[in-house]
């Protein structure tokens, strides 16, 4: 009797083990790719449209400007982050020695540089045409001198950004079709050898659906087991990283790591069911002379 419990519970545990690894794989993919977005996410909100004002614009011309600009549809709407600021040709003067650590007006005698507004941008808006489009329709405004922004910068973060979550979704794919094929065939060789047991059930009178119900039940539980050890490795794994990685906190969308766990069971639970019901029905349709 223990040896053929030992024998029984090895291809459960090989069941579980592949696909706590397979679903661990697939949600750390998930997991990069809700880091990723809500690090572009981030980044999209810092980058700023910069409206140069005319130098002879009085304070009523300036306060005009922002009026019009600050009702713009692509503006950023947001209550943690300050979407217009005013910057005088003063401070502007003192950034660039403060970055440069070279005094322009010690040599020119002046200040060049004009006032301005750095503006926000909604991230919906964060493609290179749209841009321009902005860029022209900000330098239409009477007393605007010149509108800048960092040209072909949105496209190359987009066109990355592609690139990687490509990667991420092909990898995914790859590990999805190979925990399958992988379960597929232990849970097979777990069938076969009670090929005859489910034949002598057939021949007393019990129903498809009464033999393949404890299976099926084991197979959630398998693909349920195999979830939650890849739900609680992947939250450790995210635990560890934003307690050793600076900055990594800012990056952390809990609610969207919740529904990637909840994914991550389900996709257990089916791929246990659905692999087991495949295998099942297989036995269940062969022949007597084919089970020999």
């Amino acid at each position: 009797m223990p040896k053929k419990k030992k024998i029984g519970s090895y291809p459960n545990a090989m069941i579980v083990m592949s696909l706590t690894a397979a679903l661990f794989l697939i949600g750390f993919c998930g997991l990069l790719v809700i880091q990723s977005k809500k690090l572009v996410s981030i980044i999209r909100q810092n980058i700023e449209v910069r409206i140069f004002l005319d130098k002879e614009l009085t304070k009523a011309g300036e306060d005009s400007i922002l009026n019009v600009v600050k009702i713009r549809p692509f503006v950023l709407n947001s209550a943690d982050v300050k979407p217009i600021i005013f910057v005088s040709k003063e401070e502007a003067a003192k950034e660039f020695i403060e970055g440069t650590k070279e005094d322009f007006a010690t040599f020119l005698g002046e200040n060049p540089l004009r006032n301005s507004y750095r503006v926000k941008i909604h991230e919906d808006y964060f493609e290179e045409a749209k841009l321009s489009q902005i860029k022209r329709d900000l330098e239409k405004i009477p007393g605007v001198y010149e509108v800048v922004y960092q040209e072909d910068l949105a496209d190359n973060i987009n066109r990355n950004v592609t690139k990687i979550y490509i990667v991420l979704a092909s990898f995914a794919l790859v590990m999805l079709i190979i925990i399958v094929l992988l379960v597929n065939n232990t849970i097979k060789l777990a069938i076969y050898s009670q090929r005859f047991l489910i034949r002598s059930m057939q021949l007393v009178g019990a129903t498809n659906g009464f033999i393949q119900r404890p299976y099926v039940m084991r197979g959630a539980i398998q693909g349920l087991v195999g979830g939650i050890l890849a739900g609680i490795m992947l939250i450790a794994l995210q635990q560890l990283a934003v307690r050793n990685v600076e900055g990594l906190a800012m990056l952390q969308e809990y609610d969207k790591i919740v529904i990637l766990v909840a994914i991550v069971l389900s996709l257990g639970v089916l791929i246990g069911v659905s692999s087991t019901y495949q295998s099942l029905a297989r036995y269940l349709r062969m022949a007597l002379d084919d089970l020999y």
